[in-house]
Order: C-alpha cells, then sequence, then structure tokens
C-alpha cells in the first residue's frame, strides 16, 4: 500500500491507496490531528506500508514564518514514523505534482483538483457514489501527492 500525506501545522491528510499492481480506489482518507496521525503510521493501522509519501515544502524565494516551520517539523516526525516502509519519498508540489497532474508549475488548488476528476470520474453522491466520493479540501491534496506518486511506481503518464 501506499500512504500518501498532505502535512499541516496541527493537522494533516492523508490517503492510503494500493500498489500500481491493483486496481485504483481509496482504501482509506481522512483529516486527523498529527499525533493521532503519528501513532496510525507506527502502529501500521493499514496493514503492511510498502511505500510513503509525503508534500515537502519548498522555498520559492519568500520569506517563511512560524506555520511554515512548524509543518517542517512534522514532516521529520512522520518521515521518522514510516521508517520501516518499504520505501519513502518526499514530493514538492510545484515540481512534482502540479508538474505531474496539470503539466505546469502554475496549477492551483482548483487545477489539481480537476485533473484528479477528469482521471478517476465524478466524486459522485452518497446514493451513487465514484471512486473519488468524499474527498474533500485538504484531501485532494494528499491524493494528488499519492497518485502522483503511484504513477512513478510504474513510468506511467497521466493520461489527457
Amino acid at each position: 500500500m501506499i500512504l500518501a500525506i498532505d502535512p499541516g501545522t496541527t493537522q494533516s491528510a492523508f490517503v492510503v491507496l494500493p500498489l500500481p499492481d491493483y486496481d485504483f480506489k481509496i482504501i482509506d482518507k481522512g483529516k486527523i490531528d498529527n499525533e493521532d496521525l503519528i501513532w496510525q503510521i507506527r502502529d501500521s493501522e493499514w496493514g503492511r506500508l510498502d511505500n510513503f509519501v509525503i508534500e515537502m515544502v519548498a522555498s520559492y524565494g519568500m520569506a517563511v514564518g512560524k506555520t511554515t516551520f512548524e509543518t517542517v517539523f512534522w514532516i521529520g516526525r512522520f518521515w521518522e514514523a514510516a521508517g520501516y516502509a518499504h520505501t519513502r519519498d518526499r514530493l514538492y508540489r510545484k515540481a512534482d505534482v502540479c508538474m505531474h497532474l496539470c503539466q505546469s508549475t502554475r496549477a492551483k488548488d482548483a487545477n489539481i483538483r480537476q485533473a484528479l476528476i477528469d482521471r478517476y470520474g465524478e466524486p459522485g453522491t452518497k446514493s451513487n457514489p465514484g471512486l473519488l466520493y468524499g474527498v474533500s479540501k485538504d484531501v485532494w491534496s494528499a491524493l494528488a501527492v499519492g497518485v502522483t506518486y503511484r504513477d512513478r511506481l510504474t513510468g506511467e503518464a497521466n493520461e489527457k
């Protein structure tokens, strides 16, 4: 399995996806307190964790503040907690995720969300859920990280 995280200062979004050998589906997803996520990673709540991937903070020449450093702190804690994973990786939002899904470093959250919908279909409704049903807010970012990483495992390019 692949655990993908969009880190935050106090809460982080995550998705658990199958390896590329299996059909795409979201095994688990959510946004929870960082301390709770640390324990889920350490206790391997999702069973065998083959791959761990997290969005990494990048500086683009702008001054950063306390929240950025707090997020970097949590990235390090998550990285350490996932030390038993078969592989661990960090992806940068613009250089990796935006370029992979949207072919542009200027892509915004709405563009990334739309690229995922174009690929996997509308989220759907409770009575007729799609593959992306229940994905919201920061979980879209975690999903984008996970999909980008999953594609890299096979060398697959985004099909538009």
